[in-house]
C-alpha cells in the first residue's frame, strides 16, 4: 500500500516557503521566525506549531480593514512542518529579497511575520470606485503565498510607456511601484469580465509585474470601499 502513495509524500526541505503540488503549501517553521497565516488555512502540520488567531499586532495593523475586506489572520510560531491551503487554490510562493508586493487581500495565503506590511489605499482610482480600492502591501526580507483560481499568469509589464489592462476581479498582486489608473470602456463591456453594466479595468505601467488568476470571480475581486 505505501508504494503507490510514495509519491505524495512530503519531499526534503529546501526552502522556508515551497509549494507541496500546486494547491498545497509546505513552511519550514523556526522558533523564533513566526509566520501570518489566513485563517482556517492550516490542513496539517507536524511538529510543536501552535496558534493565535487575530493577535493584537494584526489588529492595530488591519484597523482600517472594513468588514469582509481583509483576510482574518493567525500568527503561527514553534518548530515543525507546517501545511496551509485555500480550498484548492493554487499557492503561489514568492521570495521578496527586499522587494515588496501589492496584494488582493482575498489572495493572501501567508507571509513571514517579520516582514513590514499594512493596508493601503490604491491611488488613482478614487474616481472610478467612491473611496478607491484597498490592497495589502507587504515588504522585505522574506517569504510570501499567495492563492489563485486556477493557475495564474504573471505579466512583465516592462518599464516602457505602454499599459497593461487587467480585469479587477482577475487581478491577484502586482509590483508597488507600477503606476495604476482606472479606464471605464462601454464599447468593450461584453468582452471583458462576466460584471454587468460597463467594463472596469486597472491599467498598469512602469517597471515592475501583474500577477493574474484565470478565474474572474466576484468574490476574490479587490474589495470597494465606500
Amino acid at each position: 500500500m505505501n508504494q503507490p502513495l510514495a509519491g505524495y509524500a512530503p519531499a526534503p526541505v529546501g526552502a522556508r516557503m515551497e509549494n507541496h503540488g500546486n494547491h498545497m503549501l509546505k513552511v519550514a517553521m523556526q522558533t523564533g521566525n513566526d509566520l501570518l497565516a489566513r485563517v482556517g488555512s492550516m490542513v496539517a502540520y507536524e511538529g510543536f506549531v501552535q496558534y493565535e488567531p487575530n493577535p493584537s499586532a494584526v489588529r492595530q495593523i488591519a484597523k482600517d480593514w472594513m468588514t469582509g475586506e481583509g483576510a482574518p489572520l493567525m500568527k503561527c510560531s514553534g518548530d515543525g512542518l507546517l501545511y496551509l491551503a485555500d480550498y484548492g487554490a493554487n499557492v503561489v510562493v514568492i521570495n521578496l529579497n527586499g522587494d515588496g508586493i501589492s496584494v488582493n487581500a482575498t489572495n493572501l495565503l501567508a507571509f513571514d511575520a517579520h516582514l513590514t506590511w499594512g493596508v493601503e489605499r490604491v491611488k488613482g482610482l478614487a474616481k472610478f470606485a467612491g473611496q478607491g480600492l484597498w490592497n495589502t502591501r507587504i515588504s522585505g526580507q522574506g517569504w510570501v503565498a499567495l492563492t489563485s483560481r486556477g493557475k495564474p499568469i504573471v505579466v512583465d509589464c516592462g518599464g516602457g510607456e505602454d499599459e497593461t489592462y487587467v480585469d479587477p476581479d482577475a487581478l491577484v498582486a502586482w509590483s508597488p511601484n507600477l503606476k495604476v489608473k482606472g479606464k471605464r470602456s462601454f464599447k468593450a463591456q461584453s468582452l471583458i469580465g462576466r460584471g454587468s453594466g460597463e467594463a472596469f479595468q486597472m491599467a498598469f505601467s512602469g517597471q515592475g509585474i501583474v500577477v493574474v488568476q484565470p478565474s474572474e470571480d466576484s468574490t476574490d475581486r479587490l474589495r470597494v470601499r465606500g
